[in-house]
């Protein structure tokens, strides 16, 4: 949002907050300046506890007057529950109903724009989420559409697909319109990391050095490295790993001239994905992923003490990209 404001010669203003990660709210607060009574460790059930469609409990009151007029609501619904990756409670993970609270807060606040962000299988999920937030977000005045958007139609190096509902309210504009498009050329992911390639040498800092491996992942980097290769053969991957296997980039090397696959919280293992360095024996570090997640080299995330909370931070992250296009979009039109 700090960039679709500042594209549009606008200052932001935070009025709240609602996050129940407590690094993330840390690392949100240093770099935007807001105090923790803004920005809040809490559930958002807690603030916006009510039902679609009901009248507004008292603590629902309360967080109206804390807010006041609000022109812009984003939020990204914790996304493991709809994830493929998650083979325990997909599509009916408990966490799958906090987007139904994203929807109450819009009930509640009566932004100009609503924005959730999550993963392309939300739409699958077995309470029908984006369903019924579409219906319910069109029936209090809002014109809604929602789309996949990949990172790389937004110049970034990665094949990340993320699904976006967007929301206005009050306008003719054409919310379609917001979306970018698929015909940009794909961008090399060395186009991002060229000039950071030997940080890990002159850096001892947490977020510019990698993870370490255990020696038989060194055995397998060296292996890609010898032979020049990207994919490592079955002989050299462990059984879970091996033939039949559908995850063909675990174990992998990044190419340089193609663009990265989803960066994950997983980015520090070459066991996760292909989060080989492309011309280092090592894996990426925290500070190359947030180049591939379009994060600004001064965004500051020292608030984090440990290497798993960086990486999570990092690979949960919705690339700013993606929300700041969309935004801009609709701010260009609707002023």
């Amino acid at each position: 949002m700090w960039e679709a404001a500042r594209a549009n010669k606008r200052k932001l203003k935070i009025k709240l907050a609602v996050d129940t990660c407590g690094d993330a709210l840390a690392v949100y607060r240093a770099n935007f300046d807001v105090t923790k009574t803004t920005a809040r460790e809490i559930d958002i059930r807690k603030v916006f506890p009510g039902k679609l469609g009901s009248r507004l409990q008292v603590v629902e009151q309360a967080a109206v007057r804390r807010a006041g007029k609000v022109d812009i609501l984003v939020a990204g619904p914790p996304c493991q529950g709809h994830s493929d990756l998650n083979n325990h409670t997909r599509r009916k993970d408990p966490r799958n109903d906090l987007y139904l609270r994203v929807v109450r807060a819009a009930e509640v606040l009566k932004p100009r724009i609503v924005l959730i962000e999550n993963v392309g299988p939300v739409i699958h999920d077995h309470s029908n989420v984006v369903a019924i937030s579409v219906t319910t977000l069109r029936s209090i005045g809002y014109a809604v559409e929602t789309r996949f958007v990949r990172a790389s139609a937004l110049g970034l190096p990665q094949r990340r697909k993320r699904h976006i509902l967007l929301a206005v309210r009050d306008t003719n504009f054409d919310v379609a319109a917001a979306f970018p498009t698929d015909c940009q050329q794909p961008v090399a992911v060395w186009d991002y990391l060229a000039d950071i390639e030997d940080e890990p040498d002159r850096r001892t800092e947490m977020f510019h050095t990698p993870s370490r491996m255990t020696p038989r992942n060194r055995g397998r980097v060296e292996y890609l490295f010898k032979h020049d290769v990207y994919d490592l053969p079955n002989e050299h991957r462990p059984p879970c790993h091996e033939n039949g296997h559908s995850y063909i980039s675990m174990y992998g090397r990044l190419r340089e001239d193609q663009p990265a696959q989803t960066i994950t919280t997983g980015f520090g293992s070459m066991g996760q994905g292909r989060f080989v360095h492309p011309t280092r024996p090592r894996v990426i570090t925290p500070h190359e992923a947030a180049r591939i997640q379009g994060f600004p080299d001064f965004f500051d995330f020292s608030a984090v003490s440990t290497r798993r909370s960086l990486q999570n931070l990092i690979g949960n992250a919705v690339p700013p990209l993606m929300s700041a296009h969309v935004i801009d979009n609709v701010m260009n039109h609707i002023g």
